[in-house]
């Protein structure tokens, strides 16, 4: 018998259409891995199911689950970005009623959507338990009461179950303070390594070779308040903790030398913020002389110029910058201070010590117009980075923006948990009081086209990159995304 299945849920064709194919990347389930490793430690058995990377069906993956006779299974939903935890929900919903049919027991449902909200996870979803938090010390106690078949849910931190009289719940545990202690080197070993590939933008310099790659954490959570953002759903608070260099490096060491990852994510939501933990990494990885390609989060006003040129040695080559709009009015509506022209003079120190920028732009903030988006693709185009984000704007579960929709426009809402999906067909964003849903999606999806077909974006491409990487840009360019409210026949998602 096994203890547990730690399942990773994905829906590649649903979420993200014909994109899914070949221009997306495969993540690996990092917070599945380490969770799996840290139960591996106390002694318990435990297998993996990544059904996103291999492509299972619910189907196959509640046959396989019950193929190895577990005491539990949980279905982690979490992803890439923020979004990917709810667009995966109905992916997720669809193992666990695949699972009961199979006769699982004790399926439990957690990560980032399912924390955001516990209640109606358990009131909608065919799962047994809702893990409510980060789920490590639940899972762990869990298995302990399942071994010794004496079942306390009461006695487990950050549980919800059902009752004859409703759901029932307990306090979630304290924050995770030792992250050494409790996120160990991850179970690498339990993943499909083989199917795991990196962006396509990530691998410029290398189009051909997006795989091995691997994803990983050095920190949790982000100590900013952007209004949009559902990052510390799990945590309950805007707060940042720390792995330590030498635990992070361990790692990377594993991913170098046993499965020869050379392109690399750091999943931080904020990685250069604090020197004094990313510099002990970057100079490690400096001392092994490792040939790696790695892109990273930042902030336009937490980058050290400074050190720059240390982390381009680092094989750090990609900065992704949330710069979210060009007009003022609109980043300080949803708490992101900056100004225009420190905007372009970072993009352009950053690009002059040789590492590339993606730039996020996010359409149809609250306080969005017509104009106010054209401005933001205008200093897009400006702005030329190697790569850009255009996202429409989302009120994620968990965000502030979601619980003041919810309060006062909760018709602006999707119907569906796909329709979060930046790239589904059902995508529907929020509309505010001056653009609809259907006008916002309409400009972002112009809007990524016109950058992307820019004679000024093709010429940097051609002369960055070289004639190839140019000519695969147009190529997935010519990509259109269906969408349902677009469409004369399209409903509300």
């Amino acid at each position: 018998m096994t203890d547990i299945i730690l399942i990773n849920p994905g829906n590649r064709k649903q979420v993200f259409q014909s994109l899914g194919l070949e221009a997306v990347a495969i993540e690996p389930p990092f917070w599945i891995a380490v969770i799996a490793a840290y139960l591996r430690l106390k002694g318990f058995s435990v297998a993996v199911i990544d059904a996103n990377a291999e492509n299972l069906s619910p189907e196959e993956t509640a046959e396989r689950t019950a193929e190895m006779n577990p005491r539990a299974a949980a279905v982690i939903v979490y992803g890439s970005q923020p979004s990917a935890s709810t667009q995966n929900m109905p992916s997720a919903g669809a193992i666990c009623r695949a699972l009961k049919t199979a006769g699982v027991p004790n399926v439990v449902l957690g990560g980032l959507h399912p924390s955001a909200l516990p209640e109606r996870t358990l009131r909608e979803e065919a799962c047994d338990f809702v893990a409510d938090g980060e789920a490590v010390q639940t899972l762990e106690t869990l298995l302990e009461q399942l071994r010794t078949g004496r079942f306390e849910p009461e006695k487990i931190g950050g549980f919800w179950w059902r009752t004859d009289t409703g759901p029932r719940h307990t306090e979630r545990y304290p924050l995770i303070r030792d992250l050494d202690a409790f996120l160990p080197v991850a179970a690498w070993d339990l993943l499909p390594m083989q199917l795991y590939r990196a962006h396509n933008w990530h691998c410029f310099d290398d189009i051909e070779h997006r795989m091995p790659y691997a994803a990983l954490y050095t920190s949790l959570g982000c100590p900013f308040n952007c209004s949009f953002c559902c990052i510390n759903a799990p945590f309950g608070k805007h707060m940042i903790r720390y792995r330590s260099p030498e635990r992070v490096l361990e790692e990377i060491d594993l991913l170098v030398e046993r499965y020869h990852v050379k392109n690399l994510k750091i999943v931080d939501e904020l990685f250069i913020l604090d020197k004094n933990h990313y510099m002990p990494i970057v100079n490690g990885i400096i001392e092994r002389n490792y040939d790696l390609n790695i892109w990273v989060y930042a902030r336009v006003d937490t980058v050290d110029f400074e050190v720059l040129p240390l982390l381009k040695k680092a094989g750090i080559n990609w900065f992704a910058l949330g710069i979210e709009s060009a007009n003022p009015h609109v980043r300080d509506d949803v708490t992101k201070n900056l100004h225009r022209e420190d905007i372009k003079r970072v993009v352009r120190r950053i690009q002059s010590a040789g590492i590339r920028v993606i730039g996020n732009y996010i359409f149809g903030l609250p306080a969005d117009t017509e104009e106010t988006m054209r401005e933001t693709l205008e200093l897009a185009r400006d702005l030329n980075c190697e790569y850009a984000n255009m996202y429409s704007v989302m009120a994620y579960p968990g965000s502030r923006l979601y619980e003041e929709t919810l309060r006062t426009h909760p018709e602006r809402l999707p119907r569906s948990w796909s329709a979060y999906s930046q790239h589904s067909y059902d995508c529907y964003p929020l509309a505010n009081d001056r653009l609809t849903a259907g006008e916002i999606l309409a400009f972002r999806d112009q809007a990524f086209v016109e950058y992307n077909s820019s004679p000024e974006y093709l010429e940097m491409l051609k002369r960055t990159f070289g004639r190839e990487v140019r000519n695969y840009v147009q190529s997935v360019n010519t990509l259109r995304l269906q969408r349902a409210i677009l469409s004369e026949t399209g409903e509300r998602p």
